[in-house]
């Protein structure tokens, strides 16, 4: 049986399938595949040769590859000619699923796509138009009511959009894009408890369908060799998109991605729903899907499931929270090609693409591993004094690829605290390498993984502690079945206040998305532990350790 690193030769080496070598990006040498496409426009271009095969699909509305073309160029005309859109210009998406954000943002060549977080408040809404100043903003009529007056002109997609697709005959702008131009601004939560733009280049989402290209052939071929069933691929791939486009599952994985390699997707409008993904990938023939943070659990766990017939599936992921072996086994069992059919990724929005993937026999074998480092992706483990750490040694993780995010959107103090020298990203997050993969800590970190959203505590506790009956305020994960976390908030009264949960909730609720509203709550008659620094000590409120620290 061939080695992981004889097989990983034969798709990245000279000869191999997909060829690396080692070029200059943004001032390092780093390794980069040698025949790829340079800008998203390549990308979009490319896709003529599928024609009339499917490409987006929403209910009733089916849009081939041959007409998401004539789609785009129209809408890049009316975005240019009136409101003024040229490069490097903003245009904000503010929608769920529609397929016309998928249009305005292949439309949006060589300007920047604020994608804007759907489930965001009125307030987060403002600060992300504040932060990116768009020419124009695209909303649906829900999220459009919530932006209130933006000083931005705003298309409302029911209403409006229509009207940008007239000229039926227009070509594809022309304006010139460097592989390391900006292309999109992903929003993350941050420690300064707003959130942060991740800005991804030409290069980076290029990237991303360039590396899972390679990970996925090396994954194919290490499962052959491991002596895995064979299935037949479908005559055209075809994923159900369940994450919202302003995440990059979403947008990368489904958008991108499946235009890459001319596959169909499938869209749907509403909150998420396990008995209508059950018929859609019925109904479609889905082979990919995705099912994120609560999603898989409750579709897997559905009364209906077996009244429906999932066949098709051939790559069932999940992800955005901790994946229990009880839930891989459960995907195995529903997904018609077993093992082979599983796979798992690590990335963030700071990186962009996969950081390193695993998925059938590999997995199987290595349940709480989240794989090898993907091709041109560099990991290591560092400790708190930077050193970088030996194999088995936890510390936190260190991500180098042609890759990363060029930096946060006019956010220099945040880009120097996340891209180090060398434009390693320090991720935050705790794990450890063991033969060649990677392990993470999920515990371990202060950050909230709540069905597929990063939820950052700090943003929450500073909410609370405006309250004029709080004085002190603490926000931990807890785990949860479905989400995989929920949030819990433990607050210290002001001296003569009573606390009211639910008055707090409601507090919470006004200027933070719903899904930050802490579901516990605990409320203390002591200060809450800290150490020397004033830091809270939130691993001896969750009992995981005892307070070692005496405040003199």
């Amino acid at each position: 049986m061939p080695t992981y690193d004889e097989i990983l030769a034969t798709v990245i080496g000279p000869a191999g399938i997909f060829p690396v070598v080692e070029e200059d990006v943004l001032g390092e040498r780093m390794q980069v595949f040698k025949d790829r496409k340079k800008s998203l426009r390549e990308l979009l271009e490319g896709s003529g040769l599928h024609g009339d095969k499917e490409y987006l699909v929403c209910g009733d509305r089916r849009i081939s590859y041959a007409e998401h073309l004539r789609l785009v160029a129209a809408t890049a005309a009316a975005l240019r000619e009136r409101y003024g859109v040229g490069k490097g210009d903003r245009v904000a998406i503010l929608a769920e699923n529609h397929l016309e954000w998928v249009i305005a943002f292949w439309a949006s060549l060589g300007a920047v796509v604020a994608a804007l977080n759907g489930w965001w408040t009125a307030d987060e809404i403002a600060y992300g138009v504040e932060l990116s100043e768009p020419k124009v903003v695209i909303a649906d009529r829900k999220r459009r009511a919530r932006l209130g007056g933006a000083g931005v002109p705003v298309i409302e997609i029911e209403s409006d959009f229509a009207d940008l697709l007239r000229d039926r005959d227009a070509a594809l702008p022309e304006i010139p894009i460097a592989e390391d131009d900006p292309a999109v601004i992903l929003f993350t939560s941050g420690t300064t408890g707003r959130p942060k733009g991740a800005i991804s280049s030409h290069r980076s989402i290029c990237g991303f369908v360039h590396s899972a290209f390679a990970a996925g052939l090396t994954r194919m071929l290490l499962d052959d060799a491991m002596g895995a069933p064979k299935t037949d691929p479908p005559a055209q791939q075809c994923s159900l998109m369940t994450v919202p486009l302003f995440h990059l599952s979403g947008l990368y994985s489904g958008a991108v991605m499946m235009l890459a390699i001319g596959g169909k997707t499938v869209w749907r409008l509403g909150k998420f729903d396990p008995v209508d993904v059950l018929r859609l990938i019925e109904k479609e023939k889905v082979s990919n899907w995705a099912g994120l943070g609560s999603m898989a659990p409750r579709v897997l766990s559905h009364p209906d499931l077996d009244k429906y017939d999932l066949s098709s599936i051939r790559n069932f992921g999940s992800g955005g929270a901790p994946t229990s072996l009880a839930l891989q086994e459960k995907m195995r069992s529903a997904a018609p090609n077993g093992a082979s059919a599983i796979g798992l990724g690590y990335g963030l929005s700071e990186t962009v693409t996969a950081v390193a993937m695993i998925g059938g026999r590999d997995l199987q074998e290595h349940p709480t591993s989240v794989g090898r480092p993907t091709p041109t992706h560099q990991i290591e483990i560092r400790g708190e004094d930077g050193r970088v750490l030996q194999e088995g040694e936890q510390g936190e993780i260190f991500v180098r690829s042609p890759y990363n995010m060029l930096g946060y959107w006019r956010n220099p103090e945040a880009t120097e605290k996340t891209l180090r020298p060398g434009r390693w990203i320090a991720t935050g997050d705790i794990g450890s390498m063991r033969d060649g993969r990677l392990y993470i800590n999920s515990r371990a970190r202060d950050m909230i993984l709540r069905a597929a959203e990063n939820i950052y505590p700090v943003e929450i506790e500073h909410r609370l502690e405006e309250h004029p009956s709080v004085t002190e305020a603490a926000v931990v994960g807890v785990d949860h079945p479905e989400l995989g976390q929920e949030v819990k908030a433990i607050v210290v009264p002001a001296p003569g206040a009573s606390i009211d949960t639910a008055e707090l909730a409601a507090w919470v609720g006004q200027k933070l998305a719903a899904f930050k509203v802490p579901a516990h709550w605990e409320v203390r008659t002591e200060p809450l532990p800290r150490n020397a620094a004033g830091k809270i000590l939130k691993n001896v409120l969750t009992g995981e350790a005892e307070n070692r620290f005496l405040e003199e």
